[in-house]
């Protein structure tokens, strides 16, 4: 019987008791059963009011891992559109440099050098490509992400300027090194802005968008290049230094461009008009983001930081009664320093064990990618007898397959971190910064990670030796297509763990695997053509694909042992600071 059925029963009992007492007062034993009753209904109520058990909470072990204040200040769609604009800024970099892919047969034979020598100007902007932001990223961690951009570009319309007016080939191979080293940056700044914004737990899917300038600028890029170098040709016809008579070469031009004589780059003059439309709104709008002088983007950022809205957001915020706090300004305003650019904060990165191992494969797996891309042209026109067109197109499937990389690699990732998060109750909050000391990061990502590796490998191998007969199309469009997916989403989880390592400095941090990424991608690139000429395109990318795998061993390590190392440089570094505390106090 129920408590509830016991009070009923009870209250029955009582009023029977208490309609055949005397009504002069009450007996004792009406007196009796009325105490009992008072105190079963207490003991009900209370019974009621009591909460159901549940089974004990796992304690946290460390309660303060979880930061207090909010990681950042802007909303959701502000942090989208961010990253969205980095983003395309970042795409400056890789669509530079692979838009001619497909027109180095016909730049060699126009400006009468060999093919080799017109590889060459590719592997000098891959090699500009990876030392450059070694230089702009350290500058932007201290004197904010806006004058960074603004020099990145600045350098960039100049040397694209240069390009289109150019018409020989020593001056084409220094003036991309000059382009190289204004566009590269703009990847660097690209994650530096993820880092400003988004915490680890978020930081899979934001990295995916930010990641997508470059992932697809390789892939995309060359098809456009094919369509500007097959109809309009890599040279715009405008007026003459030649001594070649107008009729000549209105038979070798397409007839819309069979104008007055002298020849200038189309594809330049089309990088230098996008890049001129883009600037101009990035300049205006684009707010700072860097941690160390606008906080959480709440604090106003020095004039050289500010933008053409800084104002008017700002007093916005003092209508709605949102203050600044003047002392945490005042310590920011500090951290503001405008120096020359130096690559000492890219070398600590290098210097760092864990590091070097985790972008030394990263490196080896994009240098994959640029020989494949570099070896494209020369071995489809070779085997299928195809023209810079169809060249173009053949880069279509990396394209796809990276595009489906950037939607699930990130969601991946993203689940990966809440499956380990919950299995060890760690807190997970969101735009709350969490300190990962003890949390196995490495494990969590690489678990995602080193399946795409060895797959990319295997269709490395399988794409190479299908180079060697002329077999049906479908067999290299599937593996390239399979490549493009695997490499470029294990390319990005290890830029999230990059980032995840070095949170204080994501820009510098990138800026180092721009480095061994392009440094290794610059010797692939050189190396791919002489090494498919000497043992064939089989053997070639087979060679690729096992230096490949061999260092796959350092993420395997680093997923072994990279909670122990990331410790013992914390208690290094605290070691240091407390050393040089006691040192100022003597």
């Amino acid at each position: 019987m129920t408590e509830r059925a016991e009070d009923s029963e009870r209250q029955d009992v009582d009023g029977t008791g208490q309609a055949a007492s005397v009504p002069d007062g009450p007996s004792s034993e009406t007196l009796s059963a009325g105490l009992t009753h008072a105190s079963d209904q207490i003991r009900n109520a209370a019974l009621r009011e009591k909460p159901q058990e549940s089974p004990p909470e796992k304690q946290n072990d460390q309660p303060n891992i979880v930061a207090t204040e909010e990681y950042s200040s802007f909303t959701i769609a502000q942090k989208r559109a961010i990253i969205v604009t980095g983003s395309f800024a970042a795409w400056f970099s890789p669509m530079s440099g692979s838009i001619y892919y497909p027109a180095l047969n016909q730049i060699a034979a126009d400006l009468h050098v060999t093919s080799a020598k017109v590889s060459i100007t590719v592997t000098t902007y891959l090699i500009m490509q990876g030392l450059a932001p070694m230089m702009i990223a350290g500058f932007s961690d201290k004197a904010g992400r806006r004058p960074a951009y603004l020099i990145c570009f600045t350098i960039y319309i100049i040397a694209n300027l240069a390009l289109a007016l150019q018409d020989s080939y020593i001056a084409l191979l220094l003036l991309r090194m000059l382009q190289s080293a204004g566009s590269s940056g703009t990847v660097a700044l690209a994650q530096g802005l993820v880092g400003d914004c988004i915490t680890s737990s978020e930081r899979g899917q934001y990295v995916a968008w930010a990641s997508a300038g470059t992932i697809l600028g390789p892939t995309l890029s060359p098809i456009l290049g094919g369509l500007l170098s097959q109809y309009c040709g890599w040279h715009w016809v405008r007026t003459s230094r030649q001594h070649s008579s107008p009729s000549v070469i209105a038979e070798k031009r397409p007839e819309c461009l069979t104008r007055p004589t002298s020849r200038s780059p189309v594809i330049f003059w089309f990088l230098l008009i996008l890049s001129v439309a883009f600037f101009i709104p990035i300049a205006l709008f684009l707010p700072e983001t860097c941690r160390k002088i606008v906080g959480d983007g709440s604090f106003p950022p020095p004039w050289t930081s500010a933008n053409f809205t800084d104002s008017i957001r700002y007093r916005k915020r003092a209508r709605n009664g949102i203050m600044i706090d003047e002392a945490k300004a005042a310590e920011l305003q500090k951290n503001h320093k405008l120096s020359i650019p130096n690559p000492i904060g890219t070398l600590v990165v290098l210097a760092d064990f864990e590091s070097a191992i985790l972008l030394i494969t990263n490196g080896i797996g994009i240098a994959c990618f640029y020989a494949i891309s570099t070896g494209a042209s020369q071995a489809f026109h070779n085997l299928y007898g195809f023209d810079d067109l169809y060249v173009s197109l053949m880069f279509l499937p990396i394209g796809a397959g990276s595009l489906i990389s950037i939607f699930t690699t990130g969601k991946l990732v993203d689940w990966n971190y809440r499956r380990h998060a919950k299995r060890l109750n760690f807190p997970l909050t969101k735009n709350r910064q969490t300190d990962l000391s003890t949390f196995p990061i490495e494990l969590a990502r690489i678990q995602i990670a080193l399946p795409l590796f060895i797959t990319s490998a295997a269709s490395i191998i399988g794409y190479g030796w299908m180079l060697t007969q002329p077999i049906s199309l479908a067999g290299p469009i599937v593996l390239l297509l399979i490549f493009g997916y695997c490499q470029i989403g294990a390319s990005q989880v290890l830029n999230i763990l990059i980032i995840d390592i070095h949170p204080s400095a994501p820009a510098t941090a990138t800026a180092a695997n721009n480095v061994l990424r392009c440094l290794i991608g610059a010797a692939a690139t050189a190396a791919i053509i002489p090494m498919s000429e000497a043992v064939g395109n089989g053997w070639a990318y087979t060679i690729l694909a096992l230096f490949f795998i061999g260092s796959c061993a350092g993420p395997i390590a680093s997923m072994r042992y990279g909670v122990e190392w990331r410790r013992a440089k914390k208690e290094k570094a605290e070691r240091r600071r407390k050393a040089k505390e006691a040192k100022g106090l003597a």
